[in-house]
C-alpha cells in the first residue's frame, strides 16, 4: 500500500475514534464509528490473500449491521423524546438496541462469532489494532449511555461473554485467536463492570489495553503465530521471554500483577450489591482462561535449559524494534501496588 494512503487511512481511523468520543451528537457519534469502519476495512484487505478478503467482507457485514441498528435506534430515540443529545437517551427500546448493537461491535458473546475469524485472517499488527483501538468508540458510547443502560442485559452479555470466552479458547492453537477469545472474555468483565460502577470501566479497559497491547508486541517482535512458534522466543530474545510470561499471568488476572487489579475491583462491587451467585459464576468463568494462558507459558517455558527443544528454530532472526514495549510491559504487570489509589477516583 502506498504509504501517503496508508497514512491517511490511520489518520481518519483516528479521527473517527475521537469524533465518537467528543461527541454529544448521534449523529455526529454515527459519523464517527462509520469514518472508523471505512478507513480500517482497507487496512484489513491490504494482505491480497483470500482470508483476508474474507476477514474484511466479516467485518464490514458486522460492522454495517450494527452501524444501521444504531442509527435506527438514535433516529427512534430522537422521535419518541425530541433529543439528539446521547446523555438524553431515554428511550427504553432504543436503550436495548444500542446495547445488542454495540455490543456487536466490541464482539460480545452471542455475537462474537466474527471477531475470532477477522483475528485470524489479519496481520498481528491490524489484529492488535481490533483489539485495542477499535474499542474505545464503541465503549465510550455506553459510558454516556451507562446511566440509562438496563443492568440485566449488560450483566446477561458479561456472564455469556466470560465463559465462552474462557472455554471456546481451551482448543486453540493459534496465538490470534487464543486473543480473540480472551478479548472476548475482558469485554464480558468491561460490561460486568459497566453494570455496577461506570467509572470502573474506564479502569478496566485502560488495564485491559495494556496487557493486551503488550501481549501484541511481544508476539510481533518473536512473530509467534501459533503455539510452537512461541518456542522460539528463548533463543531470539531471552529477555522477552521472561516478560511474555509474566504478561500471560497478568491477562490470566493472578496477584500480583495488573491484570488481577479489576477482577478484584469487580468481584467486590458484586458483593456489595449482595450478589454473590454473578460473582462466583465471574471468579470460575477465569479458571478456563487461566488454563490457556497457563498453556501458552508452558509451552514457551518448555525451551528453555536444560530442556530438549521440540521444534526447530526460525532459519533467520529478524531484528524487530518497538519503541513502546517496554512501557507497555510495565504497564500491564506493575500496577497492583497503586490499587489503593486508584479506588479513590473510582
Amino acid at each position: 500500500m502506498n504509504p501517503l494512503t496508508q497514512t491517511l487511512l490511520y489518520l481518519s481511523m483516528i479521527l473517527g475514534t475521537i469524533l465518537t468520543m467528543s461527541s454529544s451528537h448521534w449523529i455526529l457519534a454515527w459519523a464517527g464509528l462509520e469514518l472508523n469502519t471505512l478507513a480500517i476495512i482497507p487496512i484489513i484487505s491490504q494482505q491480497h490473500h483470500p482470508r483476508a478478503t474474507e476477514a474484511t467482507t466479516k467485518y464490514f457485514l458486522t460492522q454495517a449491521t450494527a452501524s444501521a441498528v444504531i442509527l435506527f435506534a438514535s433516529s427512534m430515540n430522537a422521535w419518541k423524546t425530541g433529543q439528539w443529545n446521547i446523555y438524553q437517551t431515554s428511550s427504553p427500546e432504543s436503550i436495548i438496541m444500542l446495547t445488542l448493537a454495540l455490543a456487536m461491535k466490541l464482539g460480545l458473546a452471542p455475537f462474537h462469532f466474527w471477531l475470532p475469524e477477522v483475528l485470524q485472517g489479519s496481520t498481528m499488527l491490524v489484529t492488535m489494532i481490533i483489539s485495542t483501538w477499535q474499542k474505545l468508540a464503541p465503549t465510550s458510547i455506553l459510558y454516556m449511555i451507562s446511566n440509562h443502560l438496563n443492568e440485566h442485559i449488560l450483566m446477561m452479555f458479561a456472564l455469556i461473554s466470560a465463559i465462552l470466552g474462557g472455554w471456546m479458547g481451551l482448543n486453540q492453537t493459534q496465538t490470534r485467536k487464543i486473543m480473540a477469545f480472551s478479548s472476548i472474555a475482558h469485554m464480558g468483565w468491561i460490561f460486568m463492570a459497566l453494570a455496577l460502577n461506570p467509572n470502573l470501566t474506564l479502569l478496566t479497559l485502560s488495564i485491559y489495553l495494556f496487557m493486551t497491547t503488550a501481549m501484541f508486541t511481544s508476539l510481533m517482535l518473536t512473530a509467534s503465530k501459533t503455539l510452537l512458534d512461541l518456542g522460539t522466543i528463548w533463543p531470539q530474545t531471552p529477555a522477552l521471554l521472561s516478560t511474555t510470561l509474566i504478561t500471560l499471568m497478568s491477562l490470566g488476572g493472578l496477584p500480583p500483577l495488573t491484570g488481577f487489579m479489576p477482577k478484584w475491583l469487580i468481584l467486590k462491587e458484586l458483593a456489595v450489591n449482595n450478589l454473590p451467585m454473578i460473582s462466583t459464576l465471574m471468579a470460575l468463568s477465569t479458571l478456563p482462561s487461566l488454563f490457556f494462558y497457563l498453556r501458552m507459558s508452558h509451552m514457551t517455558s518448555l525451551t528453555l535449559p536444560p530442556e530438549t527443544i521440540n521444534t526447530g528454530y526460525k532459519w533467520r532472526f529478524k531484528l524487530n524494534k518497538m519503541p513502546l514495549t517496554t512501557p507497555t510491559i510495565i504497564l500491564a504487570n506493575l500496577l497492583l501496588p497503586i490499587t489503593p489509589l486508584i479506588i479513590n477516583f473510582c
